[in-house]
């Protein structure tokens, strides 16, 4: 019994990284079930008792995806002590990941399109969300943002992240793309180029 659910979670692993391979490369459309399959060498049949769909594969998919840049954005962050570095650190982050070809296309373009804007935003809020917002009641608790609600700035500065993510994308050739965003960031929190503790006094 145990081998056996070995052997599934095995299965279930390996349609995931041929998924994941596929919608990055194709896009959502143009990935084949019958090629996926094929190249993970199980049958159809276990990818509809793991996954239901094709839909449901690739949401599947993309939650991984969410979850390995939130899994950055906080070892990214822990790099600094000080609260709003650590914001700062995991904007970067966050931008930096969700640009990259192994997650672009599946996060920014085909997520939102194929899976509804409902479910993709419950998604974004269980994984990039969730820590934004941590971070920002941490930070209100040391005194920033005084009198501001935190879920209110926490979807502000979420949505800024997705459209700037999506703007960068677009950029490909523009190496200041990422740097232009992240002054534009520290100016919206009332930062200077580069954080000091003297910003806060």
């Amino acid at each position: 019994m145990r081998r056996k659910k070995e052997d599934s979670l095995e299965t279930a692993a390996r349609l995931l990284d041929v998924a994941r391979e596929h919608f990055t490369e194709h896009g959502y459309a143009k990935a084949s079930m019958e090629v996926i399959v094929a190249e993970a060498g199980v049958t159809r049949g276990a990818l509809y008792h793991h996954y239901g769909n094709k839909q449901g594969l690739f949401e599947t998919v993309v939650a991984a995806v969410q979850a390995e840049i939130g899994e950055n954005v906080e070892r990214e962050a822990s790099r600094a002590e000080d609260p709003m570095e650590q914001l700062i650190l995991g904007c970067r982050a966050f931008l930096e990941a969700a640009v990259a070809p192994a997650a672009r296309r599946i996060l920014l373009v085909d997520g939102p399109a194929v899976l509804g804007w409902e479910v993709w935003r419950r998604m974004d809020e269980e994984n990039a969300m969730r820590h934004l917002e941590e971070q920002l009641g941490l930070l209100q608790e040391k005194g920033y943002f005084p009198g501001v609600s935190v879920p209110a700035l926490t979807h502000f500065l979420s949505g800024a992240l997705n459209e700037s993510a999506l703007w960068i994308a677009q950029q490909p050739g523009d190496s200041r793309a990422l740097e232009d965003t992240m002054e534009v960031i520290l100016h919206l929190l009332k930062l200077k180029t580069s954080y000091t503790t003297d910003s806060r006094r």
